[in-house]
């Protein structure tokens, strides 16, 4: 009877061990098979260490691949403290090499910590120092690969490319913009030590770090270093308060080249103050445009058939009287009688203020708007302005008319070409973008890509063919002659503008400009210039930018492989102009010969005959009197 009560109890004892043992079996199970990485990952932290590699920022290049932003590999300073056994003799000697305070370098290896990264002045070493604290081999002092920002033109685009930090973090333009693509993820070298800090003899694991997206711009680079180059020489020759420039594909909104001076260098930014670093002003600069805005105003009267270019005419007197306004004319006593063509060629005031008035304050201000002034293009860049119109209440007679041949309006340089563009392409306004893609670091595949973004369609192909026509007369025939090229059918736009400093217009001081695009019957590129204040010449678009302009479109023409277009108008010369001369064909003539043939050229030759059997230029292509033509005697 004792027995059962006492058999019973057994069974429950064993059965609580038996549950109790499977416990610990699942509890096992769960911590070796399912749990483990978790676990792991605790114990590592315990020993292991990491030291930390940086990765390489996405570098930039232009759109046929030439590097604008690039990396270079430096090495930093890393201390881990519990390893350092000699912490004065360390001290001391690093300090002596990067010749830095000895108390500053003592308070780094002193310091709790498993790993102390020396700030800023063991940062971004050169090579030289870099190599003689390696031939140290002192314990816990460890060398770190770093990448250095490294821009290989310097100065070019470097407000739209903009800098970084000592971090490597974008603090400007682009590298801003677009840091969290740009930047990489850090890898490391892990090593395991004891609770202590001693190394321990264990294999190091190698992390690889992970290298930040590549960038591909809409940027030519062969223009822009003819931008960079002239806007160089302007400063040099006119001493400008500043100067820009912006080239532009007027059928996709693309930049081709952007730049303007004051510039600085992004590899040493600090050296520069906040505002010429910050203030990339072909997209923020806003101004009195002057008479390049005379082309939207052109633009209007054509598409509402309110003027024909050849057959109205309007009589410059010298001004035009606007309720107590007189607005004059450049030209003192005027243009006489000129049709609407003579009015564009002429960049007559007085004309363009009938115009104004013939098309109405509604109707002009609606399309300046649908050209996109008085709101941001939305170009992928930061800092844009949006510039000043009117409200159209406060139009009256005055501020319509002023209005018409640019004054009394703000705009941007990027709103100047991009309108300007929509008005010559066939009357579709872009959205200007200069990122083409983002791409992948290891095979540079396109991760995102760009594509042409049409805003709205502001006038029609054959109102944009008149514009284009006329401003194509203005190159041959008035204002813009300076920037005439022979054969490739140029077309622009001057501009001289009045500055405006505590509510009066300045005297003196001008922003001249000019707008040129080519070939005029199927524009390619469409260039911007605009220079303030000018010294040591006369203030007008035509004597300052233009010139500029035709250099930057002639290199347009290598760069983009351009071709000679036929059709277009002869330039018109005046008193003292040099002239584009016909070169006759010689080949054949005796050298006498033909040395009297070529009377308005300089003649070389090479060769100890008598008779030419070739000549450079070709026959029947133009050049400017007094050019050199070279002869081959046979």
């Amino acid at each position: 009877m004792f027995f059962k009560p006492i058999h019973f109890r057994i069974k429950i004892v064993l059965l609580i061990m038996l549950l109790l043992f499977l416990l610990i079996i699942g509890k096992v199970f769960y911590i070796q098979v399912i749990d483990y990485k978790k676990l792991n990952r605790y114990a590592s932290g315990l020993w292991s260490r990491n030291l930390p590699i940086e990765a390489n920022r996405g570098k930039i290049f232009d759109r046929n691949g030439v590097v604008l932003a690039d990396n270079l590999t430096t090495s930093s300073l890393v201390f881990i403290p519990n390893q350092i056994k000699e912490k004065e003799k360390t001290a001391r000697e690093i300090s002596e090499i990067l010749n830095v305070d000895y108390e500053k370098i003592y308070a780094h290896v002193t310091k709790k910590a498993s790993i102390e990264r020396v700030h800023p002045e063991g940062r971004r070493l050169s090579y030289d120092v870099a190599d003689k604290i390696a031939a140290l081999k002192l314990p816990g002092v460890y060398l770190v690969k770093e990448s250095k920002r490294n821009y290989p033109n310097d100065k070019y685009l470097s407000h739209t490319l903009g800098y970084v930090g000592i971090d490597n973090q974008g603090l400007s333009g682009l590298e801003l913009m677009y840091d969290d693509y740009l930047t990489g993820e850090y890898g490391a070298i892990k090593y395991f030590s004891d609770a202590k800090g001693n190394k321990l003899q264990l294999n190091e694991v190698y992390e690889k770090p992970q290298d930040g997206v590549n960038m591909t711009l809409t940027i030519n680079y062969d223009i822009q270093a003819s931008l960079e180059r002239e806007l160089d020489n302007a400063v040099l020759k006119y001493h400008p308060d500043q100067a820009l420039g912006i080239v532009m594909d007027p059928d996709t909104g693309e930049i081709l080249a952007m730049s303007a001076r004051p510039n600085f260098s992004p590899s040493h930014y600090q050296e520069y103050s906040k505002e010429e670093i910050n203030r990339n002003l072909p997209i923020w600069m806003t101004y009195e445009p002057g008479s390049t805005f005379k082309i939207i105003t052109l633009a209007t009267a054509l598409e509402e058939n309110l003027i024909d270019l050849e057959k109205d005419k309007y009589t410059d007197t010298g001004s035009i009287r606007v309720e107590n306004a007189r607005i004059k004319c450049w030209k003192h006593g005027g243009h006489g009688e000129q049709t609407f063509l003579q009015v564009v060629e002429n960049s007559c005031n007085p004309g363009f203020v009938v115009m104004g008035q013939k098309i109405g304050k509604e109707t002009l201000f609606k399309y300046i708007r649908n050209f996109g002034f008085g709101q941001k293009t939305g170009v992928d860049l930061n800092g844009e302005a949006s510039g000043i119109l009117f409200p159209l209440d406060k139009v009256g007679p005055v501020e319509l008319a002023t209005t018409a041949f640019g004054q009394g309006v703000s705009v941007t340089p990027i709103q100047q070409i991009t309108a300007v563009s929509a008005a010559i392409n066939g009357g579709t306004l872009y959205q200007p973008y200069i990122v083409k893609s983002l791409n992948e670091p290891e095979t540079n595949g396109v991760i995102k890509e760009t594509k042409p973004k049409v805003k709205r369609k502001v006038i029609s192909e054959s109102t944009s063919e008149k514009v284009r026509y006329a401003l194509e007369s203005v190159v041959a025939n008035g204002s813009g002659r300076p920037a005439y090229i022979d054969g490739y059918r140029v077309g622009g736009k001057t501009g001289t503008a009045q500055k405006v400093k505590d509510g009066r217009y300045m005297v003196g001081n001008y922003i001249t400009s000019f707008i040129g695009f080519l070939p005029a019957d199927d524009p390619e590129v469409v260039v911007y210039i605009a220079v303030d204040n000018a010294k040591g010449i006369t203030q007008y678009g035509g004597t300052v930018a233009a010139p500029i302009a035709k250099t930057v479109l002639q290199d347009s023409i290598t760069a983009l492989n351009i071709k000679k277009r036929s059709g277009g108008k002869d330039k018109k010369y005046n008193y003292g102009d040099k002239k584009y001369v016909k070169i006759p064909n010689v080949v054949g003539k005796t050298s006498s010969d033909a040395v009297k043939e070529l009377k308005d050229f300089k003649v070389e030759f090479s060769g100890s005959g008598k008779k030419v059997i070739y000549q450079s230029p070709k026959a029947g292509e133009k050049v400017y009197e007094g050019e050199v033509v070279r002869l081959m005697l046979e």
